[in-house]
């Protein structure tokens, strides 16, 4: 079978490509728009499908340098530090606890539903846990590390059926948001608290549309600048734990952001914002192209069984208790379909599942604070702690 190598500029293309497929299939067919369907996801599904369906019939395989998928991670997570300002985060500080505690709640759910589960099939209950909260919370970053870990404690097969359920995970979680924040938004006729506000702004700055390139570039620059002092940043943090590596520029771009406050400083916000979102979504074009299906398509029955079944724990969680407890607002609409995203692959599907929520119905600015605070810092710390109890009760 042939294998064709795309290096990470070629790679990037791809993923444009993917991207703008994405987009043109959601402006043309009205449920992928009506439910928001993230238009990389779509995109980068029919690729995936494509690739599988060539890889199967021994035509083609095609591998891609995903160099600069981390690169677009870090400028987007820089961007969404630039928006923690300390009114922002006094505003969000309980709904942010909140938010914590759900998803903490979920963890344990999780991984109590996939080992009860691998028990049942007669696997090893910690196989299970390969299918709860180390992929699906933890994302392929959780899943690249605990599953050698469980492999080496004699765990056949966790390594595969780990990566393989964070890839599940990606698309489901996409999958599933949408249509619950679209429902519940037309269910109780909600509305961003946040639109008139911005309306208001815009009319008060007469703004006309135009492109302001030197505010573009100093975007550009504070995330440059951000991004290269969080890299030290985050040296220091990995040596007292293990972090995810955008960290550091997420919190430089958030000290920036309140000194510049504090100084009574103006910040291109709108620009920096509009560069982030750019940035997400051809990471998430970079990560569709990156799926491998045949490892869903070799996955084992029992297995199959626990994805599904995880799937269907999260749209009952997120549908009957997340939204009911952040309080049935507008924005518990947004942050519910961003805890599918994160609790069911990674921060930044969460952040492309509330994204293409807010694009169409308006901002959701406690939403945009909550999610990534507790996606990015707080969840992996009270994930790997679970998890090391359950390995060691399951044991």
């Amino acid at each position: 079978m042939k294998v064709i190598e795309l290096d990470m500029y070629q790679a990037t293309a791809v993923a444009a490509i993917v991207l703008l497929l994405g987009r043109i299939l959601v402006d043309k067919i009205a449920i992928l728009r009506k439910y928001c369907i993230p238009a990389p996801v779509v995109g980068g599904f029919i690729y995936a499908i494509l690739h599988l369906v060539v890889r199967s019939a021994g035509i083609l395989e095609i591998s891609a340098d995903m160099t600069l998928k981390n690169v677009f991670m870090v400028a987007f997570f820089c961007s969404v530090g630039y928006t923690a300002s300390f009114k922002m985060l006094k505003k969000g500080g309980i709904q942010t606890i909140v938010f914590l505690l759900l998803a903490v709640v979920m963890v344990i759910l999780q991984n109590c539903l996939g080992a009860g589960l691998a028990s049942a099939f007669g696997l090893d209950p910690r196989l299970g846990l390969a299918t709860g909260s180390i992929p699906m919370v933890g994302g392929h970053g959780t899943a690249g590390s605990f599953g050698p870990m469980l492999e080496e404690l004699g765990v056949a097969n966790a390594n595969v059926v780990a990566i393989a359920s964070a890839t599940f995970g990606l698309v489901a979680g996409c999958a599933i948001g949408g249509p619950i924040a679209y429902n519940k938004i037309h269910k109780f006729n909600l509305k961003s608290a946040a639109l008139d506000t911005t309306i208001e702004e815009m009319v008060e700055k007469d703004e006309t549309g135009a492109i302001d390139s030197k505010q573009f570039l100093d975007a550009f620059l504070y995330l440059i600048i951000a991004i290269g002092a969080g890299t030290v940043v985050s040296m220091f943090l990995g040596k007292l734990m293990t972090f995810p590596f955008y960290i550091g520029a997420m919190l430089v771009g958030a000290v920036i952001r309140n000194v510049m406050d504090a100084m009574q400083k103006e910040i291109p916000m709108e620009e920096i914002g509009t560069l982030g979102g750019s940035c997400l979504s051809i990471f998430l074009g970079l990560a569709m192209i990156d799926m491998k299906l045949w490892q869903l398509a070799e996955l084992a029955l029992p297995l199959v069984v626990m994805l599904a079944a995880q799937t269907i724990l999260m749209f009952v969680y997120a549908y009957f208790v997340v939204f009911n407890v952040l309080g049935r607002t507008y924005d518990a609409a947004v942050m519910t379909t961003g805890f599918c995203g994160f609790g069911m692959g990674a921060t930044p599907n969460a952040m492309a599942n509330m994204q293409a929520v807010t694009g169409q119905y308006g901002p959701a600015p406690t939403a945009f604070m909550v999610v990534p605070l507790v996606g990015s810092l707080f969840i992996d710390f009270c994930n790997a702690s679970i998890l090391t109890a359950f390995i060691n009760f399951l044991g």
